[in-house]
């Protein structure tokens, strides 16, 4: 494995409002596929906040592998696809997205059936993971916002739409494990 070394942190070269995308194109920062990825990057932190949080140590664990395929994600969407052959960057796994999916089956056998629309919290943790949740969409939002005009890696919206769907299930599990209700939307409040 090649090592990574970063000896500087600063570089001065986005001074100007723009930055480098991994294939070396400069681009302006506020551009819509950096938009993307920093919020994709925004969500990885979110993560680990939850994480760190004292969430069940079961939940811990799949967070710090979103944590690894968020960086994944990052990286797809940070190289233009012209790039990603020279690069030898492989696209986000469909098998990624089935773990996702073969998590959120395996958390749904602990917890009952969602007969109410549930508001954040219950627990710290629960609550991040909501928050973690809503991150997700946007970041998703900003995938499909991009596609519009770019091409975007292949099932990169995919993972983000599936990524969310088991942190909504993660965060009622932490409830579950905590011992503590979901909080019930009350429409007559």
């Amino acid at each position: 494995m090649a090592r990574f070394r970063l000896t500087k942190i600063y570089t001065r070269t986005g001074d100007d409002g723009t930055t480098g995308l991994g294939g070396g194109q400069r681009v302006e920062k506020d551009c819509e596929r950096i938009e993307t990825y920093g919020t994709v990057d925004e969500l990885n932190s979110v993560i680990g906040v939850a994480a760190a949080s004292g969430i069940d140590t079961q939940l811990v664990s799949m967070c710090q592998q979103i944590q690894n395929d968020l960086f994944d994600v990052g990286s797809d969407l940070c190289i233009l696809e012209e790039d990603k052959q020279k690069f030898k960057l492989k696209p986000i796994d469909v098998a990624k997205i089935k773990r996702l999916e073969d998590w959120i089956d395996a958390l749904q056998e602990s917890l009952g059936p969602l007969e109410n629309f549930i508001l954040p919290g219950g627990t710290l943790g629960s609550a991040q993971l909501h928050v973690a949740r809503c991150v997700c969409r946007r970041a998703e939002r900003c995938a499909i916002r991009l596609r519009r005009d770019e091409t975007v890696g292949t099932n990169v919206i995919e993972y983000l739409n599936r990524l969310s769907d088991l942190l909504f299930v993660m965060a009622r599990f932490e409830n579950f494990c905590k011992q503590k209700p979901d909080v019930l939307w009350d429409q007559k409040a």
